[in-house]
């Protein structure tokens, strides 16, 4: 059986995102980010769609839904929201357990290549299961594909990632994930729950952060 090829909405480098007094930004990050990048309204509509694509490519399999914290809490969180309306409202249904795994990769504003593995539960609950593993963003890639051989320990059935964001970088070792919302230019973005050293989560758009901030927030 060949998959079906995923259209993913590509921004382009060239695109400069909205400015801030166009949308509710909360006063203590106001100094502190450049443009917001992708709207919230934007990022569920999106979210809303990957969850339909997602149903048709999985529906039928018990599969094993597991967050990669903390950064994908919020994208986790809405596209199990829209799959769970559509078992309401469709002929075909995902059956759904949730698991939760946390991983560090960051220092600042770069990603370091090495994964570690700072928290969750028992991941032998894969083994022989479908699972699907729902991220915020893909950067260079090397977080993901470690991630992959660490699952892969526990036998399961059959693997596939749904990322919010893929980042056109250089340093890509060319991971694609099987479900993408956006592909997105190499800057670094916060809100939606992507953080810079733990601050921006609670920022509902995904913005570019300031030059400032990144010395405000420094670790």
């Amino acid at each position: 059986m060949v998959d079906a090829v995923q259209i993913v909405i590509s921004i382009s480098d060239e695109e400069q995102g909205y400015d801030l007094d166009l949308f509710c930004i909360p006063k203590h990050y106001a100094a502190d980010l450049e443009k917001v990048y992708i709207p919230h309204g934007l990022i569920l509509d999106r979210t809303e769609r990957l969850a339909r694509e997602i149903m048709k490519e999985m529906g039928g399999h018990h599969i094993v839904a597991l967050c990669v914290l903390k950064g994908g809490y919020k994208f986790f969180a809405d596209l199990l929201d829209y799959i769970k309306a559509l078992n309401r409202n469709s002929d075909r249904s995902i059956p759904m357990t949730v698991d939760f795994i946390r991983l560090k990769s960051y220092c600042n504003d770069q990603s370091t290549g090495e994964i570690k593995v700072i928290g969750g539960d028992d991941l032998s609950t894969l083994t022989g299961k479908v699972s699907m593993e729902k991220r915020d963003i893909i950067d260079t890639g090397k977080t993901m594909k470690t991630l992959l051989q660490l699952l892969k320990q526990y036998n399961p059935k059959m693997v596939k990632v749904a990322s919010l964001l893929v980042k056109r970088t250089p340093r890509s070792v060319g991971y694609r994930p099987d479900f993408v919302g956006f592909e997105v230019p190499d800057k670094f973005v916060v809100g939606y729950a992507l953080d810079y050293n733990e601050y921006f989560r609670d920022l509902n758009h995904i913005c570019v952060i300031s030059e400032t901030g990144k010395e405000k927030y420094k670790a």
